[in-house]
Protein backbone atom coordinates (compact mmCIF):
# COMPACT_ATOMS: atom_id res chain seq x y z
CA UNK A 1 0.00 0.00 0.00
CA UNK A 2 1.56 3.29 -1.00
CA UNK A 3 2.46 6.21 1.72
CA UNK A 4 0.10 8.91 3.08
CA UNK A 5 2.89 10.95 2.71
CA UNK A 6 3.96 10.16 -1.37
CA UNK A 7 2.38 13.24 -2.38
CA UNK A 8 4.99 15.45 0.05
CA UNK A 9 7.41 13.28 -1.54
CA UNK A 10 6.66 13.93 -5.27
CA UNK A 11 5.89 17.90 -4.24
CA UNK A 12 9.40 18.04 -2.83
CA UNK A 13 11.43 16.27 -5.18
CA UNK A 14 9.06 18.94 -7.71
CA UNK A 15 10.70 21.67 -5.83
CA UNK A 16 14.25 20.79 -5.46
CA UNK A 17 14.96 19.82 -9.15
CA UNK A 18 12.86 22.82 -10.54
CA UNK A 19 15.36 24.93 -7.83
CA UNK A 20 18.46 23.51 -9.92
CA UNK A 21 17.29 24.07 -12.81
CA UNK A 22 16.75 28.12 -11.46
CA UNK A 23 20.23 27.98 -9.99
CA UNK A 24 21.82 26.83 -13.39
CA UNK A 25 19.90 29.09 -14.96
CA UNK A 26 21.01 31.83 -12.52
CA UNK A 27 24.40 30.84 -13.58
CA UNK A 28 24.25 30.70 -17.15
CA UNK A 29 22.97 34.60 -16.91
CA UNK A 30 26.07 35.39 -14.80
CA UNK A 31 28.51 34.09 -17.51
CA UNK A 32 26.48 35.78 -20.61
CA UNK A 33 29.86 37.22 -20.87
CA UNK A 34 32.43 34.79 -19.66
CA UNK A 35 34.24 33.89 -22.57
CA UNK A 36 34.88 30.73 -23.42
CA UNK A 37 31.50 29.80 -21.56
CA UNK A 38 28.98 27.16 -22.90
CA UNK A 39 25.68 27.41 -21.36
CA UNK A 40 24.59 24.27 -19.39
CA UNK A 41 21.21 22.84 -18.58
CA UNK A 42 19.27 20.23 -16.12
CA UNK A 43 18.50 16.76 -17.47
CA UNK A 44 15.24 15.76 -16.12
CA UNK A 45 14.41 12.70 -15.74
CA UNK A 46 11.49 10.68 -13.23
CA UNK A 47 12.16 8.67 -10.32
CA UNK A 48 11.41 5.00 -10.29
CA UNK A 49 7.85 4.20 -10.23
CA UNK A 50 5.99 2.75 -7.62
CA UNK A 51 5.55 -0.19 -6.91
CA UNK A 52 8.78 -1.38 -8.36
CA UNK A 53 8.53 -5.53 -9.29
CA UNK A 54 8.69 -8.02 -7.12
CA UNK A 55 6.50 -11.04 -5.05
CA UNK A 56 4.95 -8.76 -2.57
CA UNK A 57 4.73 -6.08 -5.03
CA UNK A 58 0.72 -4.46 -3.97
CA UNK A 59 -2.04 -5.20 -6.68
CA UNK A 60 -3.17 -1.63 -8.08
CA UNK A 61 -4.46 -0.74 -11.39
CA UNK A 62 -0.91 0.42 -12.37
CA UNK A 63 2.78 1.92 -12.05
CA UNK A 64 2.54 5.36 -10.17
CA UNK A 65 4.60 8.10 -10.60
CA UNK A 66 6.91 9.17 -7.78
CA UNK A 67 8.11 12.69 -9.23
CA UNK A 68 11.26 13.96 -11.12
CA UNK A 69 15.28 14.75 -10.14
CA UNK A 70 18.12 16.74 -11.93
CA UNK A 71 19.52 13.72 -13.44
CA UNK A 72 22.84 15.63 -14.75
CA UNK A 73 24.07 19.30 -15.40
CA UNK A 74 25.30 19.30 -19.04
CA UNK A 75 26.99 21.64 -21.28
CA UNK A 76 24.99 22.29 -24.49
CA UNK A 77 27.66 22.26 -26.88
CA UNK A 78 28.12 20.29 -30.59
CA UNK A 79 32.22 18.58 -31.06
CA UNK A 80 31.09 18.86 -34.82
CA UNK A 81 31.23 22.56 -34.88
CA UNK A 82 34.20 22.87 -32.46
CA UNK A 83 36.06 20.41 -35.39
CA UNK A 84 34.77 22.61 -38.11
CA UNK A 85 35.91 25.53 -36.07
CA UNK A 86 39.72 24.33 -34.97
CA UNK A 87 39.88 23.60 -38.59
CA UNK A 88 39.22 26.81 -39.90
CA UNK A 89 41.07 28.49 -37.19
CA UNK A 90 44.38 26.60 -38.27
CA UNK A 91 44.24 28.02 -41.81
CA UNK A 92 43.24 31.32 -40.26
CA UNK A 93 47.21 31.42 -38.15
CA UNK A 94 49.04 30.23 -40.75
CA UNK A 95 47.76 32.79 -43.31
CA UNK A 96 47.58 35.19 -41.05
CA UNK A 97 51.12 34.74 -39.54
CA UNK A 98 52.10 34.56 -43.56
CA UNK A 99 50.39 37.76 -43.92
CA UNK A 100 52.25 39.40 -41.69
CA UNK A 101 55.44 38.37 -42.43
CA UNK A 102 55.10 39.52 -46.28
CA UNK A 103 53.36 43.09 -45.07
CA UNK A 104 56.56 43.84 -43.01
CA UNK A 105 58.75 42.55 -46.29
CA UNK A 106 56.85 44.90 -48.45
CA UNK A 107 57.43 47.70 -46.38
CA UNK A 108 60.99 47.57 -46.29
CA UNK A 109 61.40 46.93 -49.71
CA UNK A 110 59.10 49.68 -50.19
CA UNK A 111 58.12 49.79 -54.30
CA UNK A 112 57.59 51.45 -56.10
CA UNK A 113 58.49 54.52 -54.50
CA UNK A 114 60.85 57.81 -54.87
CA UNK A 115 62.84 56.37 -52.05
CA UNK A 116 63.52 52.70 -52.89
CA UNK A 117 66.32 50.82 -54.34
CA UNK A 118 64.98 50.82 -57.68
CA UNK A 119 64.59 54.86 -57.67
CA UNK A 120 68.11 55.23 -56.11
CA UNK A 121 69.53 53.19 -58.93
CA UNK A 122 67.65 55.56 -61.52
CA UNK A 123 69.06 57.93 -60.07
CA UNK A 124 72.72 56.55 -60.11
CA UNK A 125 72.58 55.54 -63.83
CA UNK A 126 71.40 58.96 -64.64
CA UNK A 127 74.07 60.42 -63.19
CA UNK A 128 76.37 58.59 -65.58
CA UNK A 129 75.01 59.56 -67.85
CA UNK A 130 75.25 63.59 -67.03
CA UNK A 131 79.42 62.50 -66.38
CA UNK A 132 79.02 61.50 -69.84
CA UNK A 133 78.33 65.05 -71.30
CA UNK A 134 80.94 66.53 -69.27
CA UNK A 135 83.24 63.96 -68.09
CA UNK A 136 86.10 66.44 -66.34
CA UNK A 137 83.71 68.11 -64.42
CA UNK A 138 84.58 67.37 -60.62
CA UNK A 139 81.16 68.21 -59.41
CA UNK A 140 79.62 65.58 -61.51
CA UNK A 141 82.01 63.05 -60.78
CA UNK A 142 81.09 64.07 -56.92
CA UNK A 143 77.50 62.91 -57.88
CA UNK A 144 78.41 59.59 -59.43
CA UNK A 145 80.44 58.67 -56.37
CA UNK A 146 77.42 60.23 -53.92
CA UNK A 147 75.06 57.84 -55.73
CA UNK A 148 77.06 54.99 -55.85
CA UNK A 149 77.62 55.12 -52.08
CA UNK A 150 73.63 55.81 -52.06
CA UNK A 151 73.28 52.45 -54.41
CA UNK A 152 75.37 50.10 -51.98
CA UNK A 153 73.82 51.78 -48.71
CA UNK A 154 70.20 50.78 -49.95
CA UNK A 155 71.75 47.37 -50.63
CA UNK A 156 73.12 47.17 -47.20
CA UNK A 157 70.00 48.76 -45.66
CA UNK A 158 66.98 46.37 -47.26
CA UNK A 159 69.63 43.02 -46.42
CA UNK A 160 69.98 44.07 -42.78
CA UNK A 161 66.14 45.43 -41.98
CA UNK A 162 65.34 42.06 -44.01
CA UNK A 163 67.73 39.84 -41.58
CA UNK A 164 66.65 41.93 -39.04
CA UNK A 165 62.89 41.51 -39.18
CA UNK A 166 63.66 37.23 -39.83
CA UNK A 167 65.63 37.74 -36.16
CA UNK A 168 62.15 38.61 -34.97
CA UNK A 169 60.74 36.00 -36.93
CA UNK A 170 62.99 33.10 -35.37
CA UNK A 171 61.95 34.88 -31.69
CA UNK A 172 58.21 34.60 -32.66
CA UNK A 173 58.81 30.81 -33.53
CA UNK A 174 60.31 30.24 -30.38
CA UNK A 175 57.49 32.26 -28.03
CA UNK A 176 55.50 29.77 -30.53
CA UNK A 177 56.76 26.85 -29.61
CA UNK A 178 56.91 27.44 -25.82
CA UNK A 179 53.51 28.72 -26.45
CA UNK A 180 52.66 25.05 -27.71
CA UNK A 181 54.33 23.95 -24.59
CA UNK A 182 52.34 25.73 -22.08
CA UNK A 183 48.80 24.89 -23.43
CA UNK A 184 50.32 21.01 -23.75
CA UNK A 185 50.80 21.26 -19.83
CA UNK A 186 48.12 23.03 -18.76
CA UNK A 187 45.67 20.55 -20.61
CA UNK A 188 47.11 17.46 -19.38
CA UNK A 189 47.07 19.17 -15.68
CA UNK A 190 43.42 19.79 -16.66
CA UNK A 191 42.90 15.71 -17.56
CA UNK A 192 44.36 15.10 -14.46
CA UNK A 193 42.13 17.51 -12.79
CA UNK A 194 38.90 15.77 -14.85
CA UNK A 195 40.01 12.13 -14.51
CA UNK A 196 39.94 12.52 -10.07
CA UNK A 197 35.90 14.44 -10.99
CA UNK A 198 34.41 12.19 -13.34
CA UNK A 199 34.58 8.96 -11.56
CA UNK A 200 32.51 9.94 -8.96
CA UNK A 201 29.74 10.60 -11.22
CA UNK A 202 30.21 14.33 -12.00
CA UNK A 203 30.34 16.79 -14.81
CA UNK A 204 33.28 19.31 -14.79
CA UNK A 205 31.82 21.55 -17.20
CA UNK A 206 33.96 24.39 -16.15
CA UNK A 207 36.80 22.48 -16.42
CA UNK A 208 36.02 21.39 -20.46
CA UNK A 209 35.06 24.90 -20.82
CA UNK A 210 38.83 25.89 -20.20
CA UNK A 211 40.02 23.08 -22.36
CA UNK A 212 38.01 23.66 -24.86
CA UNK A 213 39.28 27.50 -24.93
CA UNK A 214 42.88 25.79 -24.65
CA UNK A 215 42.12 23.72 -27.75
CA UNK A 216 41.07 26.41 -29.60
CA UNK A 217 44.54 28.22 -29.04
CA UNK A 218 46.49 25.43 -29.78
CA UNK A 219 44.44 24.68 -32.73
CA UNK A 220 46.10 28.17 -34.58
CA UNK A 221 49.39 27.21 -34.00
CA UNK A 222 49.21 23.81 -35.00
CA UNK A 223 47.38 21.35 -36.71
CA UNK A 224 46.07 18.49 -34.08
CA UNK A 225 43.80 16.05 -33.95
CA UNK A 226 41.89 15.40 -30.46
CA UNK A 227 40.61 12.34 -29.05
CA UNK A 228 38.50 11.20 -25.79
CA UNK A 229 39.87 8.63 -23.27
CA UNK A 230 37.09 7.72 -20.82
CA UNK A 231 38.09 8.36 -17.36
CA UNK A 232 36.02 4.36 -15.99
CA UNK A 233 34.43 4.27 -12.25
CA UNK A 234 31.10 5.77 -11.88
CA UNK A 235 31.63 8.09 -15.06
CA UNK A 236 28.00 9.36 -16.60
CA UNK A 237 27.83 8.16 -20.41
CA UNK A 238 27.58 12.04 -21.28
CA UNK A 239 31.40 12.18 -19.53
CA UNK A 240 34.16 13.78 -21.93
CA UNK A 241 36.99 11.89 -20.46
CA UNK A 242 40.12 13.13 -20.60
CA UNK A 243 41.66 14.54 -23.75
CA UNK A 244 44.73 13.07 -26.04
CA UNK A 245 45.81 15.73 -28.64
CA UNK A 246 48.16 14.84 -31.24
CA UNK A 247 50.11 16.76 -33.83
CA UNK A 248 49.07 15.56 -37.65
CA UNK A 249 50.15 16.34 -41.01
CA UNK A 250 48.10 17.71 -43.85
CA UNK A 251 47.25 14.82 -44.58
CA UNK A 252 45.90 13.75 -41.22
CA UNK A 253 48.29 11.30 -40.47
CA UNK A 254 50.43 11.89 -36.78
CA UNK A 255 53.58 13.28 -36.18
CA UNK A 256 53.40 12.94 -32.68
CA UNK A 257 51.54 12.77 -29.41
CA UNK A 258 51.34 15.91 -27.50
CA UNK A 259 49.06 15.32 -24.98
CA UNK A 260 48.52 11.31 -23.89
CA UNK A 261 44.90 11.64 -21.70
CA UNK A 262 45.56 8.17 -20.92
CA UNK A 263 49.21 7.87 -19.31
CA UNK A 264 48.55 11.91 -18.33
CA UNK A 265 51.73 12.79 -19.67
CA UNK A 266 53.32 15.60 -22.30
CA UNK A 267 55.72 15.76 -24.80
CA UNK A 268 56.93 18.85 -25.49
CA UNK A 269 57.86 20.19 -29.54
CA UNK A 270 61.32 21.36 -30.08
CA UNK A 271 63.51 22.90 -33.24
CA UNK A 272 66.38 22.19 -34.19
CA UNK A 273 68.28 24.82 -36.13
CA UNK A 274 71.30 23.77 -38.54
CA UNK A 275 74.81 25.19 -37.52
CA UNK A 276 75.98 26.87 -40.31
CA UNK A 277 73.21 29.06 -41.82
CA UNK A 278 71.09 29.12 -38.33
CA UNK A 279 68.05 28.00 -40.50
CA UNK A 280 64.82 25.64 -39.11
CA UNK A 281 66.35 21.79 -40.08
CA UNK A 282 64.27 20.22 -38.16
CA UNK A 283 61.36 19.39 -35.43
CA UNK A 284 61.16 16.82 -32.47
CA UNK A 285 58.10 15.63 -30.18
CA UNK A 286 59.39 14.78 -26.75
CA UNK A 287 61.84 11.90 -26.97
CA UNK A 288 60.75 11.00 -30.40
CA UNK A 289 62.88 11.12 -33.66
CA UNK A 290 63.48 14.14 -34.81
CA UNK A 291 61.12 15.18 -37.96
CA UNK A 292 62.84 16.45 -41.30
CA UNK A 293 61.24 19.80 -41.89
CA UNK A 294 60.07 18.61 -44.96
CA UNK A 295 58.19 16.01 -43.71
CA UNK A 296 56.75 18.67 -40.67
CA UNK A 297 53.57 20.02 -43.41
CA UNK A 298 51.18 20.94 -40.29
CA UNK A 299 49.80 24.29 -41.46
CA UNK A 300 49.24 26.82 -38.75
CA UNK A 301 51.29 29.62 -37.00
CA UNK A 302 54.31 27.80 -36.15
CA UNK A 303 54.71 26.23 -39.93
CA UNK A 304 53.90 29.43 -41.25
CA UNK A 305 56.43 31.21 -39.01
CA UNK A 306 59.24 28.37 -40.41
CA UNK A 307 57.91 28.89 -44.03
CA UNK A 308 59.20 32.77 -43.19
CA UNK A 309 62.33 32.35 -41.15
CA UNK A 310 63.68 29.55 -43.20
CA UNK A 311 64.54 26.32 -43.53
CA UNK A 312 67.39 23.98 -45.01
CA UNK A 313 67.52 20.66 -46.38
CA UNK A 314 70.13 18.79 -48.20
CA UNK A 315 69.73 17.82 -51.61
CA UNK A 316 72.90 16.32 -53.42
CA UNK A 317 75.06 16.97 -50.93
CA UNK A 318 74.65 20.59 -51.03
CA UNK A 319 72.40 22.57 -48.25
CA UNK A 320 69.45 24.34 -50.01
CA UNK A 321 67.70 27.34 -48.06
CA UNK A 322 64.17 27.68 -48.36
CA UNK A 323 62.08 30.64 -47.20
CA UNK A 324 60.33 33.65 -47.57
CA UNK A 325 62.94 35.90 -45.99
CA UNK A 326 66.15 33.38 -47.43
CA UNK A 327 64.91 33.66 -50.91
CA UNK A 328 64.43 37.53 -50.98
CA UNK A 329 67.98 37.87 -49.32
CA UNK A 330 69.65 35.32 -51.57
CA UNK A 331 68.05 37.72 -54.25
CA UNK A 332 69.52 40.80 -52.98
CA UNK A 333 72.99 39.24 -53.13
CA UNK A 334 72.57 37.46 -56.85
CA UNK A 335 71.35 40.96 -57.85
CA UNK A 336 74.19 43.26 -56.03
CA UNK A 337 76.72 40.77 -56.91
CA UNK A 338 76.04 40.46 -60.48
CA UNK A 339 75.03 44.40 -60.71
CA UNK A 340 78.60 45.36 -59.04
CA UNK A 341 80.73 42.41 -60.92
CA UNK A 342 79.34 44.03 -64.40
CA UNK A 343 79.51 47.29 -63.42
CA UNK A 344 83.40 46.89 -62.64
CA UNK A 345 84.42 45.26 -65.65
CA UNK A 346 82.91 47.62 -67.69
CA UNK A 347 84.57 50.54 -65.47
CA UNK A 348 87.89 48.68 -65.23
CA UNK A 349 88.47 48.63 -69.14
CA UNK A 350 87.79 52.37 -69.40
CA UNK A 351 90.09 55.05 -68.46
CA UNK A 352 89.95 57.39 -65.61
CA UNK A 353 91.76 61.03 -64.82
CA UNK A 354 94.57 59.41 -63.20
CA UNK A 355 94.90 57.64 -65.90
CA UNK A 356 96.15 60.95 -67.48
CA UNK A 357 99.20 63.29 -66.78
CA UNK A 358 99.03 66.67 -66.61
CA UNK A 359 99.02 67.44 -70.35
CA UNK A 360 95.99 65.01 -70.62
CA UNK A 361 98.20 63.05 -72.26
CA UNK A 362 97.68 59.14 -71.13
CA UNK A 363 99.41 57.41 -69.06
CA UNK A 364 99.91 53.48 -68.30
CA UNK A 365 96.36 52.01 -67.82
CA UNK A 366 95.42 50.67 -64.76
CA UNK A 367 92.50 48.77 -63.87
CA UNK A 368 90.00 50.52 -61.46
CA UNK A 369 86.73 48.75 -59.55
CA UNK A 370 84.12 50.95 -59.34
CA UNK A 371 82.66 48.56 -55.94
CA UNK A 372 84.06 46.25 -53.71
CA UNK A 373 82.61 43.87 -50.51
CA UNK A 374 84.58 45.12 -47.46
CA UNK A 375 87.83 45.22 -47.12
CA UNK A 376 90.43 43.46 -45.50
CA UNK A 377 92.83 43.42 -42.44
CA UNK A 378 95.12 45.37 -44.39
CA UNK A 379 92.46 47.52 -45.81
CA UNK A 380 92.53 46.07 -49.18
CA UNK A 381 89.28 45.41 -50.82
CA UNK A 382 87.76 42.61 -51.12
CA UNK A 383 85.64 40.18 -53.74
CA UNK A 384 83.58 37.77 -54.63
CA UNK A 385 83.16 34.48 -56.27
CA UNK A 386 80.29 33.50 -58.02
CA UNK A 387 80.17 30.26 -56.26
CA UNK A 388 80.52 32.38 -52.72
CA UNK A 389 78.70 35.24 -53.76
CA UNK A 390 76.14 35.06 -49.99
CA UNK A 391 76.21 38.16 -48.31
CA UNK A 392 76.98 40.93 -51.08
CA UNK A 393 74.29 43.07 -50.39
CA UNK A 394 75.13 43.54 -47.11
CA UNK A 395 78.68 44.09 -47.99
CA UNK A 396 78.53 46.10 -51.20
CA UNK A 397 80.52 49.74 -51.12
CA UNK A 398 82.52 51.82 -53.14
CA UNK A 399 86.07 50.79 -53.53
CA UNK A 400 89.23 52.45 -51.76
CA UNK A 401 90.25 54.32 -55.08
CA UNK A 402 86.88 55.83 -55.93
CA UNK A 403 86.59 57.28 -52.21
CA UNK A 404 89.92 58.52 -52.22
CA UNK A 405 89.36 60.39 -55.33
CA UNK A 406 86.62 61.16 -58.19
CA UNK A 407 89.37 61.12 -60.66
CA UNK A 408 89.74 57.30 -60.22
CA UNK A 409 86.52 57.06 -61.84
CA UNK A 410 86.96 55.65 -65.71
CA UNK A 411 84.55 57.62 -67.96
CA UNK A 412 86.42 57.64 -71.29
CA UNK A 413 87.37 54.59 -73.10
CA UNK A 414 89.81 53.79 -76.16
CA UNK A 415 89.37 51.06 -78.47
CA UNK A 416 92.33 48.79 -79.25
CA UNK A 417 95.04 50.76 -80.95
CA UNK A 418 93.49 54.09 -80.45
CA UNK A 419 94.41 56.94 -78.23
CA UNK A 420 92.46 57.84 -75.00
CA UNK A 421 91.38 61.13 -74.82
CA UNK A 422 90.53 63.26 -71.57
CA UNK A 423 86.95 64.62 -72.68
CA UNK A 424 85.63 61.58 -74.55
CA UNK A 425 82.50 60.03 -71.67
CA UNK A 426 82.26 56.96 -73.90
CA UNK A 427 82.68 54.41 -71.35
CA UNK A 428 80.60 56.79 -68.56
CA UNK A 429 77.97 56.21 -71.57
CA UNK A 430 78.70 51.84 -71.44
CA UNK A 431 78.36 52.31 -67.74
CA UNK A 432 74.85 53.94 -67.53
CA UNK A 433 73.98 51.29 -70.25
CA UNK A 434 74.77 48.41 -67.35
CA UNK A 435 71.06 48.93 -66.33
CA UNK A 436 70.03 47.30 -69.62
CA UNK A 437 72.41 44.86 -70.24
CA UNK A 438 71.70 41.40 -70.52
CA UNK A 439 73.31 39.12 -67.78
CA UNK A 440 73.27 35.69 -66.60
CA UNK A 441 71.75 35.57 -62.94
CA UNK A 442 70.64 32.59 -61.23
CA UNK A 443 71.03 30.97 -64.41
CA UNK A 444 68.53 32.98 -66.40
CA UNK A 445 69.33 35.49 -69.03
CA UNK A 446 67.71 39.19 -67.69
CA UNK A 447 68.56 42.49 -67.07
CA UNK A 448 69.23 44.10 -63.78
CA UNK A 449 66.31 46.09 -63.64
CA UNK A 450 64.06 42.90 -64.91
CA UNK A 451 65.29 41.04 -62.29
CA UNK A 452 64.46 43.17 -59.65
CA UNK A 453 61.06 43.97 -60.85
CA UNK A 454 60.57 40.15 -60.98
CA UNK A 455 61.38 39.84 -57.57
CA UNK A 456 58.86 42.58 -56.62
CA UNK A 457 56.21 41.37 -58.56
CA UNK A 458 56.69 37.91 -56.92
CA UNK A 459 56.52 39.55 -53.29
CA UNK A 460 53.54 41.57 -54.48
CA UNK A 461 51.86 37.93 -56.09
CA UNK A 462 52.73 36.07 -52.83
CA UNK A 463 51.60 39.06 -50.20
CA UNK A 464 48.03 39.37 -52.27
CA UNK A 465 47.37 35.97 -52.22
CA UNK A 466 48.20 35.93 -48.44
CA UNK A 467 46.14 38.65 -47.58
CA UNK A 468 43.21 37.29 -49.92
CA UNK A 469 43.45 33.85 -47.96
CA UNK A 470 43.92 35.41 -44.42
CA UNK A 471 40.05 37.59 -45.09
CA UNK A 472 38.63 33.72 -46.59
CA UNK A 473 39.84 31.99 -43.86
CA UNK A 474 38.33 34.64 -41.36
CA UNK A 475 35.01 34.69 -42.86
CA UNK A 476 34.94 30.83 -42.78
CA UNK A 477 35.92 30.73 -39.05
CA UNK A 478 33.61 33.43 -38.49
CA UNK A 479 30.46 31.84 -39.93
CA UNK A 480 31.61 28.49 -37.98
CA UNK A 481 31.94 30.70 -34.81
CA UNK A 482 28.23 32.53 -35.41
CA UNK A 483 27.11 28.74 -35.81
CA UNK A 484 28.68 27.34 -32.45
CA UNK A 485 27.66 30.61 -30.47
CA UNK A 486 24.24 29.88 -31.69
CA UNK A 487 24.22 26.53 -30.20
CA UNK A 488 26.71 27.42 -26.94
CA UNK A 489 26.28 30.33 -25.89
CA UNK A 490 23.84 32.34 -23.60
CA UNK A 491 20.65 33.83 -25.23
CA UNK A 492 19.13 35.79 -22.63
CA UNK A 493 15.97 35.63 -23.50
CA UNK A 494 16.25 32.34 -23.53
CA UNK A 495 17.01 32.09 -20.20
CA UNK A 496 14.57 34.54 -19.07
CA UNK A 497 11.59 32.11 -19.94
CA UNK A 498 13.34 29.11 -18.99
CA UNK A 499 13.28 31.18 -15.66
CA UNK A 500 9.54 32.00 -15.66
CA UNK A 501 9.05 28.77 -16.68
CA UNK A 502 11.31 26.80 -13.54
CA UNK A 503 9.82 29.04 -11.49
CA UNK A 504 5.76 28.25 -12.55
CA UNK A 505 6.65 24.70 -11.77
CA UNK A 506 8.78 25.21 -8.53
CA UNK A 507 5.34 27.32 -7.58
CA UNK A 508 3.11 24.55 -8.99
CA UNK A 509 4.78 22.26 -6.82
CA UNK A 510 4.62 24.20 -3.55
CA UNK A 511 1.36 24.73 -4.25
CA UNK A 512 1.15 20.88 -4.12
CA UNK A 513 2.66 20.55 -0.71
CA UNK A 514 0.17 23.32 0.39
CA UNK A 515 -3.11 20.49 -0.86
CA UNK A 516 -0.91 17.75 0.77
CA UNK A 517 -1.18 19.68 3.89
CA UNK A 518 -4.69 20.19 3.60
CA UNK A 519 -5.65 16.70 2.83
CA UNK A 520 -3.51 15.22 5.81
CA UNK A 521 -5.37 17.79 8.20
CA UNK A 522 -8.48 16.46 6.83
CA UNK A 523 -7.52 12.92 7.37
CA UNK A 524 -5.48 13.42 10.53
CA UNK A 525 -7.81 15.91 12.66
CA UNK A 526 -10.96 15.97 11.08
CA UNK A 527 -12.48 12.10 10.29
CA UNK A 528 -14.28 10.66 12.95
CA UNK A 529 -15.30 13.90 14.79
Amino acid sequence: MRSSFMGLEIAKRGMFTQQSALYTTGNNISNANTPGYTRQRVNFQSTEPYPSLGVNAPTIPGQMGTGVEAGSVQRIRDSFLDVQYRSENNKMGYWETRAEALKKMEEIMNEPSDTGLSATMDQFWQSLQDLAVNPTNSGARAVVRERGIAVANTFQYLSTSLKSVQSDLKNELDISVREINSIANQLNNINKQIASIEPNGYLPNDLYDERDVLLDKLSSLANVKVSYDKSGGNSLDIAEGSVTVEIVDDNGNSLGTLVDGKAQTVSEVSVQYNNDNGLVESVKIGNGDSINVLDFNSSGKISSLIDSYGYTYTENGKAVEVGLYPEMLDNLDKMAYSFAKEFNSVHSAGWSLSNFDENNNPTAHTNINFFSFGVNEAGEDQYLSDEDYKGAASLIQITTDIKESTNNIAASFAEQGQTAEVGNGSNAIKLAEVKNKTLNIDGTKTTIQEFYEGVIGGMAVDAQQAERLTANSNVLRDSVEQRRQSVSAVSLDEEMTNMIQFQHAYNAAAKMISLQDELLDTIINNMGI
